[in-house]
């Protein structure tokens, strides 16, 4: 197979254009002139047979065959860059845009309080920091992504980063008022805080193990949510039972404002996997981040409430 250099070329400006919004941002970007980036975007077209782009006066976006050619080129493109870093002797420097796409739960009670310690041992990164619980297209645009819950996407490297327990939890207030279940079978009883699977779109089931027993309780309740700090807040504010993973809930229950119960019945255990799409070595910035992640997430398993 010949090597089409014309092809790279077109895959960067593509990415430039993705990046910029329009053609004329791009080319200030790339140093060429509009017409230059739109002749390029044409003759990428060409070749490859599909249409990349919906033009308007005022934009360009990306068609669904050129979202599906963005993802896959990405990860080709920062491996030239990372070639490029390594004939330069500059392998060892973690520099550029990592961009991240997290699961919000692990962004904002794990990961966003410790980022100012990782951008300050990588000076010359800069970090895009989006947070989602879907898969569908979690690559598309990034470097890397992570997310709770088994790996089920065969095309992508997975790398496993931590357990967490799952807690079942409850407000003093909530458990003054309404008594604390004593067996899950209780929780049939209770007011819980639903969260919805952003797979199904139906709530989780709850359920529990103890000693290889599994029980997937009957619960209800009046509220749904899909935003897991929000329910936890929800909980501590006294509206009902929630159960969410371990992982950063540590200074809720260390301060009291959340108890957690049925704690004999809390050995279930799910997994926090990050994703990237090359099966080659990964850039350093994606290794940076992938080691700083497992970092915090030992942290986090030898905090008190583990």
């Amino acid at each position: 197979m010949s090597f089409d250099a014309r092809l790279v070329t077109g895959a960067g400006v593509l990415a430039a254009v993705t990046e910029a919004g329009n053609f004329a941002r791009a080319a200030e970007i790339l140093g060429l002139t509009p017409s230059g980036v739109s002749r390029a975007v044409a003759r990428l077209e060409a070749r490859i047979g599909v249409r990349l782009f919906d033009r308007s006066p005022r934009s360009v976006t990306l068609t669904e065959e050129g979202r599906r050619f963005h993802a896959q080129i990405m990860p080709l493109l920062a491996g030239i860059e990372e070639a490029a870093a390594d004939a330069a002797g500059a392998a060892v420097v973690v520099n550029g845009r990592l961009r991240v796409s997290v699961d919000p739960w692990f962004a904002r009670m794990v990961l966003a309080p410790r980022l100012p310690r990782f951008m300050a041992r990588h000076p010359q990164l800069s970090v895009d920091l989006a947070c989602s619980n879907y898969r569908e297209e979690m690559m598309t645009g990034v470097d890397v992504a992570v997310r709770f819950g088994p790996p089920d996407i065969a095309s992508l490297i997975t790398r496993k980063l931590f357990e967490t327990p799952v807690l079942t939890c409850a407000a003093p207030s909530y458990l003054a008022q309404h008594g604390e279940p004593r067996t899950p079978h209780d929780l049939a009883h209770h007011e819980c805080l639903l969260f919805r699977d952003p797979q199904t779109g139906r709530p989780f089931p709850w359920e529990f193990q103890r000693r290889g027993e599994v029980i997937e309780a009957k619960i209800a309740g009046r509220l749904v949510m899909d935003d897991p700090s929000a329910a936890v807040a929800a909980c501590a504010a006294g509206q009902g039972v929630f159960q969410c993973l371990g992982m950063g809930l540590g200074p809720w229950l260390a301060s009291g404002r959340l108890v957690q119960i049925l704690p004999d019945w809390a050995e279930e255990r799910y997994p926090l996997y990050a994703y990237h799409p090359s099966r080659h070595l990964p850039p350093a910035k994606v290794r940076a981040f992938l080691d700083f992640v497992q970092e915090i997430s030992r942290e986090e398993q030898s905090a008190p409430s583990f």
